[in-house]
């Protein structure tokens, strides 16, 4: 009774003296067994029991301490004291399999006799009774001596793809992509096929096909969709994305794209997201995805390649166009196409080379410079920008991004040319208007960033556009 009394006022002391709620409800166990060892003692000296009861508890009583000081040893050996969590390598059900194994064996010394004679006949009967439970109890226990996977990764276990969330002694839990809970019995997780998708790294190939047209030549094809899915942040870009013809099928020209994820619980968002950026990007490009060859294409209404109709008037509101009379708007509009860009698509890039301007016409995009956070300007219907690669070829000076889907107009340095060449005069006027645009932004710039602005005179900018149109 002393002893009992004694392990249980130091079990409650470290169970005190312990941040873990892990810990400590492992040791509230040994406190009631304890408690209940002292309990017994004392009946044993105070109370008049009959010898068989006497004998039964003399039995009983070593085997709720030793399982209570083997309890203690574990939890304390194994778990940190100060931190709330399990650790990776002895999870919950190998910390009980421990337990129980020491347990048996301090039993087998305690009650050699008695142990050994009903063992047999015991485990006969158990093992017929709960062999599908045993069946998952040393599953479970392979599962987590083997680790083929962890908490939180990703795998396909009978057929469906999911997060693992526990692994218990009967069965593992994993939470589907459409938020459901799937219990798969740890038995049937030991027979089935295995796919983990986050070992041995999390990155993950995911491939869509599309099917492009037989005009257009493979390898332009291939550079169109690699330009399209550069810069998309769902998708990892320490490896190249792959193009690859799949098949020369009945309508079409069947190309595979290959990408890597690092979050495969991501991956029908990224499949969307490369089928989003890619019809863009074949659009833009007049390239075209074929109707299946089965289908009378004259009963199907066709969506023209031009989303909406484009007048001379679309120029009115480009004000560096002002100096142009009606008819250098009409002939400068005779050489721009219309291009749309999905929402979240970078239309330009800082640095990147360029030689044309755009006018946003439906839609809405953001600006951004490599050297500050958060955006500098939003266009809208009506802005403009780019004029600067389109007179002097000069880079991209900012990055310009697609929020909304938007419908762009793009001018482009021949089509300007072929107006400026016909009048040379009006060079000069549009330089200056852009002159001034160009002082307005570089004050706006100065004033968000530390990096200095340097001034160009008027004469020596007209002289670098002359020498770009070749004029």
């Amino acid at each position: 009774m002393i002893l009992a009394l004694a392990l249980l006022l130091a079990t409650l002391i470290v169970r005190g003296a312990s941040a873990s709620r892990r810990v400590r409800g492992k040791l509230l166990t040994s406190c009631l067994l304890f408690a209940t060892s002292a309990a017994a003692a004392a009946l044993l000296k105070y109370a008049p029991l009959t010898p068989p009861v006497v004998d039964q508890i003399r039995t009983v009583n070593p085997l709720l301490i030793t399982f209570g000081v083997i309890n203690v040893l574990v939890v304390l050996a194994i778990n940190p004291w100060r931190e709330n969590r399990v650790p990776e390598q002895f999870p919950t059900i190998l910390q009980d399999a421990i337990v129980i194994g020491v347990f048996a064996l301090a039993a087998i010394l305690f009650m050699q006799d008695k142990i050994l004679a009903t063992t047999a006949v015991g485990a006969v009967v158990l093992g017929f009774a709960l062999q599908d439970t045993l069946g998952n109890l040393f599953a479970g226990l392979a599962i987590q001596i083997e680790k083929p996977f962890r908490v939180g990764h990703w795998v396909a276990i009978a057929g469906t793809e999911g997060a693992v969330t526990e692994v218990t002694w009967r069965a593992t839990k994993i939470r589907t992509k459409a938020g459901n809970f799937l219990i798969v019995p740890n038995s049937v997780v030991a027979k089935e096929t295995v796919t983990n998708f986050s070992e041995p790294t999390q990155d993950t190939l995911l491939e869509v096909e599309v099917g492009a047209s037989y005009d257009a030549a493979p390898n332009h094809v291939k550079a169109v969709i690699r330009d399209a899915l550069f810069g998309e942040p769902l998708i990892a870009h320490d490896r190249e994305p792959e193009v690859l013809i799949a098949d020369f099928a009945a309508s079409a020209i069947t190309y595979r794209v290959r990408v890597w994820t690092k979050d495969f619980g991501t991956d029908i968002y990224v499949r969307d997201r490369m089928r989003t950026l890619i019809y863009y990007a074949l659009r833009r490009h007049g390239i075209d995805i074929p109707y299946p060859i089965q289908v009378q294409l004259s009963d199907l209404p066709r969506a023209p390649h031009v989303p909406a109709a484009v007048t001379t008037g679309a120029l009115d509101v480009v004000s560096i166009f002002a100096p142009l009379s009606s008819d250098q708007r009409g002939r400068l509009l005779d050489g721009t196409r219309v291009l749309v860009y999905a929402d979240g698509e970078v239309i330009v890039r800082e640095g990147a080379h360029g030689n044309s301007m755009f006018l946003v016409m439906r839609g809405e995009a953001v600006v951004t410079l490599a050297n500050t956070s958060g955006e500098v300007a939003r266009l809208h219907d009506g802005d403009f920008f780019g004029e600067m690669s389109l007179l002097t070829g000069q880079p991209r000076t900012a990055t310009v991004t697609a929020v909304t889907d938007c419908q762009l107009l793009e001018i482009g340095v021949e089509a300007f040319r072929r107006v400026a060449l016909a009048d040379p005069a009006i060079v000069e006027q549009v330089t200056a208007a852009v002159g001034t645009r160009r002082a307005e932004m570089d004050q706006h710039r100065a004033a968000r960033t530390t990096a200095a602005v340097s001034a160009e005179s008027p004469h020596t900018f007209l002289a670098r556009v002359r020498d770009f149109l070749r004029l």
